[in-house]
């Protein structure tokens, strides 16, 4: 990973502070990658969702599984991805975090089996009840991406956490947000007051999650990539999971399409399909 970022720098930064024997590769190779884990003896290895897919299309080989890892690292394994690379690999444990550079959203999932698998981030009973006024799902204008709001009282629309919503994250002040660099503009656009009552503030994350009753933070989509299509909000990676865990099926990004004469956009996906097999792949089957 690059070091300007977290699973690359900030990572390496921690394993060589607390004494960690660390191995570095020149660049990301899916070709290369599991003979440089193998030989290295590493016991973790870093990465983000496109890598992983990237390993997973790759043709199998003997090194699939002649390794030591334990545990990865690193953000975005979507639920399509997630138990294929385990199996496959055979790599156990899983610790995904769901966080920015910059944000103040930060969560971690440390999974060992199938009860936390797919999550981006667990909090227990003492945990939600912390953090119940400061992570927050809200109500969002699909149209103008704003944050919906009551017309009467002005007051955005909060939402059951097992629904889900863009999440809002209370701070005490605009200095709890590092910025973006010379563009002052661009950092107070990720402010929102007067939410809930005149005065209070919230950082916006731009990501919509949900959580389960028991604590699991799952991921609903990224801000602007929902669309609607009669009167429906599609997320693009919930469709995208779908497809996603279809035999066969690699890869798969969903969008929407403008159609003329139609309020809104269809839902179109591009799919990449295993090319060992897709002489014999069944279109028909993921048509039904």
């Amino acid at each position: 990973m690059p070091y300007y970022h977290g699973t690359g720098g900030v990572l390496a930064v921690a394993m060589m502070m607390s004494g960690t024997t660390l191995c570095i590769g020149k660049r990301f190779s899916t070709s290369k990658f599991w003979r440089e884990v193998h030989d290295s003896r590493a016991t973790w290895i870093t990465y983000v969702g496109e890598t992983a897919r990237y390993l997973l299309a790759a043709p199998p080989s003997p090194l699939d599984k002649d390794h030591q890892v334990r545990c990865m690292y690193g953000n975005g394994l979507r639920p399509d991805v997630w138990f294929k690379f385990r199996e496959r690999f055979n790599v156990p444990e899983v610790a995904e975090f769901f966080s920015s550079s910059e944000g103040v959203l930060n969560l971690i999932n440390y999974s060992r089996g199938d009860y936390l698998a797919t999550c981006v981030g667990s909090h227990g009973a003492i945990l939600r009840f912390l953090y119940r006024n400061i992570f927050v799902p809200v109500l969002v204008d699909e149209a103008s991406g704003a944050i919906a709001r009551d017309p009467k009282t002005g007051f955005a629309y909060r939402q059951p956490y097992d629904k889900g919503g863009e999440i809002i994250v209370q701070v005490p002040d605009t200095k709890a947000f590092a910025g973006y660099y010379n563009n002052p503009e661009a950092t107070m656009k990720k402010f929102e007051r007067d939410v809930f009552k005149k005065g209070d503030l919230w950082y916006r994350s731009g990501d919509a999650l949900r959580r389960t009753d028991d604590g699991k933070w799952l991921f609903l989509d990224r801000l602007g990539d929902t669309f609607r299509w009669k009167g429906e909000n599609v997320s693009t990676a919930e469709v995208a999971e779908v497809l996603g865990k279809y035999p066969g099926v690699v890869e798969a990004n969903v969008y929407g399409v403008q159609l003329p004469s139609h309020d809104g956009r269809a839902g179109c996906a591009a799919v990449y399909i295993d090319p060992s097999i897709n002489h014999r792949f069944d279109f028909a089957g993921l048509l039904k």
